[in-house]
């Protein structure tokens, strides 16, 4: 069995209000568009910074992200990148490179607008420190 690994972390601003609909078999799809910035010295000694735009699809999240993925928010998606193609309507092949966030928590509002929390009291957000069982002999360092 060969060994990979398909893992995308990204801190980004919303380029657009999400996208919410729903497949024939009624599961929720969230999708939507972040923009990632990567600044860095030019040739002539100035900064430039690069945008990059990120499209981003979540099956089954929950109706908080109605009111949390708008136009402008800092989110945190955690996912994988994948690659899938479709004919349009004129019977062109066109490709799609996307971000798939795989878990709930895989989506988290970075900032506080129009009193929206950041998800801290959401009931879909998993903290890791819940899920950590302390254990005193963990602590050595052997």
């Amino acid at each position: 069995m060969a060994f990979s690994l398909n893992k995308v972390m990204l801190i980004g601003n919303l380029g657009q209000d999400a996208e919410h609909r729903f497949t024939t078999n009624n599961v929720s799809v969230t999708s939507f568009s972040i923009a990632t910035t990567n600044s860095y010295k030019g040739k002539d000694g100035n900064w430039v910074n690069e945008t990059t735009w990120h499209n981003v699809v979540a099956y089954g999240l929950s109706d908080f992200y109605k009111d949390a993925l708008k136009k402008g928010r800092k989110v945190y998606v955690e996912g994988r990148i994948s690659k899938r193609d479709y004919t349009d309507k004129d019977g062109i092949k066109r490709y799609v490179t996307e971000v798939i966030a795989e878990r709930f928590n895989g989506i988290i509002p970075l900032d506080q607008r129009d009193g929206i929390d950041n998800g801290s009291q959401n009931g879909d957000f998993v903290s890791n420190k819940d899920n950590i069982e302390t254990n005193p002999d963990d602590d050595l360092p052997f």
